[in-house]
This record gives C-alpha cells, sequence and structure tokens, in this order.
C-alpha cells in the first residue's frame, strides 16, 4: 500500500520533534505540570507547528487523544460560522477522562476578522474546559486581543542538520542508497522546510534508483544551482545566447515555472564573480521580474529581459 512519508515519519511524542529544541522544552513544561494556556504557534511552513500540536495532545491525553483534540483549518472554513458551530459546540462538551480539550485550529491567519472577534469570545467562554492552539505562517495577521492571550511560540526553520538526521533515518527504514551529492541536493530544495525535504525524498525514491544528485534534481522538476549560476556566469561574460540557449533547456527539460527559475536565480546571484553594486543592481531587477511574472506577464520574455539586463552589466564593467 502506498504510504506519504510526511504522515508514516511524523513524531509522535515532543522528544522525536527535531529542529525545534527551544520550543519542545518549553512544551514539555506543561506536559509535565499537565497545564495549558493557549498557544499560538507562529513560522514558516514545514516547521512542525502542527506535529508538535499532535505530540503535545498525544502525551497529554494518552489513548484518549483523539477524543479529546480536534483539527480544524482555517483555510478551508474561515467564516464566523465556523467558529459559531463546530468550534462553539466542541468547546461547550465536556472532555473525556481530562481536565481540559484541545482545539487545533491550523492556518489561523486565513480566518477573516469577524471569525477572529468571534473566536477571542468563544476562547474567553470555554477557557475552563478547553484550550486552543493557533497555527499561523504570519502571527501578525492574528488580532491583538487573541494574540494577548496566547502563549507565543517562534518556529524557525529547520537546519540542515536536523533535517539531515532525520533523512538519514528515513533512507535506513525504507533501504534507500542516498549519496552525500543528493543529501544536499535535497537540502538546497527544502531551505529549512522538513515536509518538503520528506516529500522531495519520497518522490526521488520513486524513481527506483540511487538517489545521486541529479535523480534528485530530476524527480521534482528543478535545475541544479550549478546550471543556474552558469548561465548567469554566461550572461554577465556577454555570451547572451548560450545563456538563453540554457535558460530555453531548463524551461523545457524540467518543465520548470518561471517563478521556480527567479527563485533559483534570486540564491545564486550572491555567488557570482562580479562587484557588489552589479549584485545590487541585479537583485533589484530579480525583484521587479518576480513581480511582473506574479502579476501576469509572459514568463519566458521576462527572464529573456533579465539575461539581457544581466548581459548590458556585465559589458558595462
Amino acid at each position: 500500500m502506498y504510504e506519504i512519508w510526511v504522515e508514516k515519519y511524523r513524531p509522535k511524542t515532543l522528544a522525536e520533534v527535531v529542529g525545534q529544541e527551544h520550543v519542545t522544552s518549553r512544551l514539555k513544561n506543561y506536559v509535565r505540570n499537565r497545564s495549558l494556556p493557549h498557544l499560538l504557534f507562529a513560522g514558516p511552513a514545514g516547521t512542525g507547528k502542527t506535529t508538535c500540536a499532535m505530540a503535545l495532545a498525544n502525551e497529554i491525553f494518552k489513548d484518549l487523544w483523539s477524543h479529546n483534540f480536534i483539527e480544524l483549518n482555517a483555510s478551508d472554513e474561515r467564516g464566523i460560522g465556523t467558529v459559531r458551530t463546530k468550534i462553539k459546540d466542541f468547546a461547550r462538551t465536556a472532555p473525556l477522562n481530562a481536565d481540559f480539550k484541545i482545539i487545533f485550529l491550523d492556518e489561523a491567519d486565513a480566518l477573516t476578522s469577524d471569525a477572529q472577534a468571534a473566536l477571542r469570545r468563544t476562547m474567553e467562554r470555554y477557557t475552563a474546559s478547553c484550550r486552543f492552539i493557533l497555527s499561523c505562517n504570519y502571527s501578525s495577521k492574528i488580532i491583538e486581543p487573541i494574540q494577548s492571550r496566547c502563549a507565543d511560540f517562534r518556529f524557525n526553520p529547520i537546519k540542515d542538520d536536523a533535517i539531515r538526521g532525520r533523512l538519514e533515518y528515513i533512507a535506513q527504514k525504507e533501504g534507500l542508497h542516498l549519496t552525500d551529492e543528493g543529501m544536499e541536493a535535497v537540502l538546497y530544495l527544502s531551505e529549512g522546510d522538513m515536509r518538503k525535504a520528506i516529500n522531495v525524498l519520497q518522490m526521488a525514491a520513486a524513481t527506483g534508483e540511487e538517489l545521486s544528485k541529479e535523480v534528485v534534481f530530476s524527480s521534482v522538476s528543478a535545475a541544479s544551482p550549478e546550471d543556474i549560476r552558469e548561465m548567469l556566469i554566461r550572461a554577465v561574460d556577454g555570451r547572451f545566447i548560450e545563456a538563453r540557449e540554457m535558460l530555453y533547456n531548463m524551461l523545457v527539460k524540467y518543465g520548470m515555472a518561471g517563478t521556480d527559475v527567479i527563485k533559483q536565480v534570486h540564491k545564486e546571484v550572491m555567488k557570482l564573480p562580479i562587484d557588489e553594486r552589479a549584485k545590487v543592481n541585479i537583485l533589484d531587477r530579480v525583484g521587479e521580474i518576480d513581480f511582473r511574472m506574479t502579476e501576469g506577464a509572459t514568463e519566458h520574455i521576462q527572464l529573456e529581459a533579465l539575461l539581457a539586463y544581466i548581459a548590458h552589466i556585465g559589458n558595462s564593467k
């Protein structure tokens, strides 16, 4: 049976969560004291917010955790009706053999202002029997009255060493041969996102081959950083036609979207052998091109325009 590795290898306890020790150490104190305030988890995607909430509930409630814990995604049901029905109905019922229940509201920053206002009142009214854990990418989108009622937990992008350790564990369990260069490729693509790293590993493993750098990049339709850097260097050296051909090959060979190319270009600009002023000008143009593509401009034309601009800078050195 096909299994999603992100769920298969999701940590069941706080001790298994990697890369967020500054968060889990505080959460363990709540488990030890069997006491919990309302919590606000904020940070980038794939850094363990949902996992920590589920592990916390699992350790507090043990076998009864599924009866005293509910997970709702605010991006699916973001209106005031959800707060007044589903959330309120669950909050008003008594916990099962526990002092309180936990409502985990994922992507809480997607709630409308009216829904957040209603949620504030619900949190206040049912605090004796229910605790709320709110998860969001941007805590600034949560209204101040809710923020002031919660203990804040900030999740950082997971460091490469922590991701590497978890991937090595999964590779061992799945019987995979992940080369050192393949591991570096996964780390490059994940950018501190554990969920993305595991998904990339699973996609690469589906090829049934040794997980080399080439297999990893081709399995997720991404260009290697060396290819991106070589394309930019050719443009800087005034070899615009060669750089343009490399761009075309990337778009066709890897099936990359223009936004993916521009993100990788943004990473590699600072590694170019040019002076600081030229890098500043290129990054400024990268931002403008990214905005144009987001607004619907033709990706191929915009990327060629960027290469032309870089070639112009190279010729004016």
